[in-house]
């Protein structure tokens, strides 16, 4: 049965509402645990969190000091060594100037290295260092070394990882680079953010498709999701992630009618 637009909004208020309950509750919830806590109890959390703060300061200057942040070209294959020793993540981009390709890393890494402080960038010229390529393997270019406590843990040969084409974005290297666990991935190392745009862009209506058998699910799906954000005190984003939710799956025609 199709309904009409005031009784999908009354169905979608209805969820919003419930949703609300629940972040209500366990926050409520979160505050109830806090007020229990005696001064004791606090002063560790404080201080817990006061070394890990410091941890990170720490690591960042010493990241900084060892040539992170920026993406470099390799002064000799002896320094190739001595820089997997000092960095427990290294991105290495083997290239020749005349292929016109490896100037397309070149743009991409030289925008992630300060983003990602915790993984050292450089560029390796294959005319130069003959020993690494041997030793590497390297046969096609552009090619990306990546190494991780001093082990290979992936390659990017040319771009067939990344789209296979020529103007795939920073982020889709970002993701590839992510997966092989060199750099901290924020987004979704299940999905390819190039690809989910495309996708996207292909199907506009495809989360239309979504049906609903019965009203119970819907809510058993977002109290799932809004239990694991809200422990966290994420209010913002799990509204954001309950209103994209109604919106995919409680469509004006596949909606269940609210008197049922």
């Amino acid at each position: 049965m199709n309904l009409s637009e005031s009784q999908t909004k009354k169905i979608i208020e209805s969820q919003l509402c419930r949703a609300a309950q629940v972040i209500e509750d366990v926050v409520d919830q979160e505050i109830a645990n806090l007020d229990k806590m005696d001064e004791d109890e606090l002063e560790k959390i404080r201080q817990r969190r006061l070394a890990e703060l410091k941890e990170k300061a720490s690591k960042k200057e010493e990241w900084l000091a060892n040539g992170h942040g920026i993406y470099s070209e390799l002064a000799s294959e002896k320094d190739f060594f001595t820089i997997c020793k000092q960095s427990a993540n290294v991105c290495a981009h083997f290239y020749r100037s005349t292929t016109v390709r490896c100037a397309i890393f070149d743009k991409h890494l030289s925008l992630l290295a300060p983003r990602h402080l915790e993984c050292r960038f450089i560029k390796v010229d294959v005319e130069k260092s003959p020993f690494l390529v041997s030793r590497l393997g390297v046969r096609v270019l552009p090619t990306l070394i990546l190494i991780k406590e001093e082990k290979v843990v992936g390659r990017v040969i040319g771009f067939d990882d990344l789209g296979g084409h020529d103007d795939f974005s920073t982020e889709m290297l970002d993701w590839r680079l992510g997966v092989a666990g060199v750099v901290d991935y924020s987004g979704d190392l299940s999905q390819p953010p190039d690809f989910a745009k495309n996708k996207k862009r292909e199907t506009p209506f495809k989360r239309s498709t979504k049906t609903i058998r019965d009203p119970t699910t819907c809510t058993v799906a977002l109290v799932k999701c809004l239990h694991c954000y809200a422990t966290d005190l994420l209010l913002q984003q799990t509204l954001d992630l309950v209103r994209i939710i109604s919106e995919g799956l409680l469509s004006p025609k596949q909606a269940p009618d609210p008197n049922y």
